[in-house]
């Protein structure tokens, strides 16, 4: 089968809401400041998925490894992060959730980079963004950025969504 119509098997097959999390990772900002994260829970609930969980925390592993493994047992279905994908010293999130991942589509990453690069040039190599998938549940780290927020939604993400489920459930 190709690519085509896995999206449109995909779309199909799996149009219902999705369970979904969104984390900020931060030490400073607060749901009330808190706009990327905003902008991914509007981008969810305007395609009709369920965030059953929106929380801002702390740029701690232990946190942020605890949190994502009590949503995938959950049900959640989709987990998106932003914040903490930087290569400063309290950037932890990549190697919180990398430590979880059981597959990994550096695709995602790349791709972004190379958008990312389009709008603001060389400093796209600082970020760190990835994705893949922990016990059925897909997540996506993004950074902080309100614009990269809105691009990795836009572009990558919200385009793909029913195919990249619609992959991890199937047999």
């Amino acid at each position: 089968m190709g690519y085509q119509e896995h999206q449109q098997r995909a779309r199909n097959e799996r149009n219902e809401a999705l369970l979904c999390a969104v984390l900020t990772v931060s030490d400073t900002r607060t749901p009330a400041d808190d706009a990327s994260g905003m902008a991914i829970c509007a981008a969810l609930t305007q395609s009709g998925h369920d965030v059953v969980r929106y929380e801002v925390v702390r740029d701690e592993p232990t946190e942020i490894v605890a949190l994502v493994r009590s949503l995938a047992s959950t049900g959640c279905k989709l987990i998106i992060t932003n914040g903490g994908t930087g290569i400063t010293r309290r950037d932890s999130t990549i190697e919180a959730i990398e430590s979880l991942l059981e597959k990994r589509l550096p695709g995602f990453g790349e791709l972004f980079r190379m958008l990312s690069y389009a709008e603001i040039g060389s400093g796209a190599m600082l970020s760190r963004a990835c994705a893949g998938t922990y016990q059925g549940t897909l997540i996506f780290c993004l950074p902080g950025s309100t614009d990269a927020v809105r691009l990795a939604l836009e572009q990558l993400i919200m385009p793909e969504l029913s195919h990249l489920v619609w992959e991890t459930v199937r047999q």
